[in-house]
């Protein structure tokens, strides 16, 4: 996305949820806070998203939510139609300010970066990043759009010493 200026800067309310307290001790609300706030820098996917100039009187309005498998596969069947839980799912209801609430599956996300010998807390860090790009209206359904989507999570990954989570190829986050 190429603009002359930052988008305008709201406050946030981030909201974060530990219905699956496995991994509650790796992720502080600090460390999450900084994430989240980093990947709000990317701004939306389109300028159509900002608002018009004037005063912006509405704030973020974030949830992080870790859940269980079972929850996690619940929520997938019942918004995407698949029977089974996956990573990270972003429910967007406006990009700019942001308001969304940002599933995260514990035991799959372990799992995966078991698998793809990552940090856990490095795949965390991608995978909240993911949700608030989707938020902001970013995706990756076409080639050129998963292109431009990993560009900026790299980018944001790489203000933390996170390597590219694309390196090898492994990884393609499902929300």
């Amino acid at each position: 996305m190429t603009r002359a200026a930052r988008p305008t800067k709201p406050a946030l309310r981030l909201s974060v949820q530990f219905a699956d307290t496995t991994h509650r001790d790796q992720l502080p609300r600090a460390l999450l806070l900084r994430w989240v706030r980093a990947a709000l820098r990317v701004g939306p996917e389109s300028l159509d998203a900002l608002p018009q100039a004037g005063a912006l009187s509405e704030a973020h309005q974030i949830t992080l939510r870790f859940v269980a498998a079972d929850e996690g596969r619940a929520l997938n069947r019942a918004y995407r139609g698949k029977d089974y839980p996956t990573n990270v799912l972003t429910f967007d209801y406006n990009h700019w300010p942001v308001q969304a609430d940002i599933v995260l599956c514990c035991p799959v996300v372990a799992g995966e970066a078991l698998a793809q010998h990552k940090p856990l807390g490095a795949h965390y860090a991608h995978l909240v990043i993911h949700g608030l790009l989707h938020a902001q209206g970013w995706d990756h359904q076409t080639e050129r759009e998963a292109q431009k989507m990993e560009r900026q999570e790299v980018t944001v990954l790489q203000r933390f010493g996170i390597s590219d989570p694309y390196a090898d190829g492994s990884e393609m986050p499902a929300g």
